[in-house]
């Protein structure tokens, strides 16, 4: 992300900063997005979910496009996708769209929490500092697509500062889990701005899931094993500390 680009803050009716970058390539920088008059698209928007739903708010960004797979009825050549972890397996999803949507958990040094909508060349692929654990595998991706001369007309990114990372098996923390519905309608509205305006499904609605049954939220947390029965802080076999002993007791000594 280009620190020298301008940035418009508001705040949600949590306290929350929400932040727009609203950056403007210098005249001798060329950008990786835009329109192509010649090219066409087997798609026209995908929405697409980054993060690891086992690493507490490293999930954001699945959890974000499932909430939004929920919300709306999509259009034909609109879709949304749980990109996981699955790094280079996306490259063929990105070369064929034309915008793509990303919600993400980021590192932007700011308070937990804080939003941030990045826009086009805001995304920098070639930054060798990451503002994302997924960074680096998407921005390689975006400029493998690049250099195929395949990058998408258009890419937004909705990214949250994480409050916690370090609960391994985890779910979101109750700050990011509350900015979900907030996250989503940002998404929404970045889609319209492409020309498409998406209808709510009605209450209640059946819908098809958009991950595999025992992973979408409401199983998957319902099945959560309490602190005391699941190790959260990596496998015992290779601690150098007991099992739910944390590193700020005073009582344990390193032998």
């Amino acid at each position: 992300m280009n620190r020298n680009d301008c940035s418009n803050e508001t705040s949600n009716e949590s306290g929350n900063k929400i932040l727009e970058e609203t950056s403007t390539p210098a005249c001798d920088e060329v950008s990786l997005f835009g329109p192509d008059p010649g090219r066409t698209y087997e798609r026209e928007v995908l929405v697409l979910g980054i993060g690891n739903i086992l690493w507490a708010d490293e999930g954001f960004g699945p959890r974000a496009a499932e909430a939004f797979h929920t919300a709306f009825r999509l259009p034909d050549g609109c879709e949304v996708m749980d990109g996981g972890t699955l790094g280079g397996y996306l490259l063929n999803d990105i070369t064929v769209t034309r915008s793509i949507l990303v919600f993400d958990c980021c590192d932007f040094h700011e308070e937990p929490g804080t939003m941030m909508v990045l826009r086009d060349d805001d995304v920098e692929p070639w930054l060798t500092t990451k503002i994302s654990p997924h960074q680096t595998g998407f921005s390689e991706l975006l400029a493998t697509a690049a250099l195929m001369g395949r990058a998408p007309e258009s890419l937004v990114v909705v990214g949250v500062q994480p409050e916690r990372l370090d609960d391994y098996g985890g779910s979101l923390s109750d700050t990011l889990r509350n900015l979900l519905d907030e996250a989503v309608e940002l998404g929404r509205a970045e889609v319209a701005r492409w020309g498409f305006d998406l209808a709510r499904r009605p209450e209640g609605a059946e819908v098809a899931p958009l991950m595999a049954a025992c992973v979408e939220e409401a199983p998957y947390e319902e099945g959560r094993p309490c602190e005391a029965e699941a190790c959260r802080i990596g496998d015992e076999r290779f601690l150098v500390r007991p099992a739910g002993v944390h590193v700020e007791d005073p009582s344990f000594e390193r032998k």
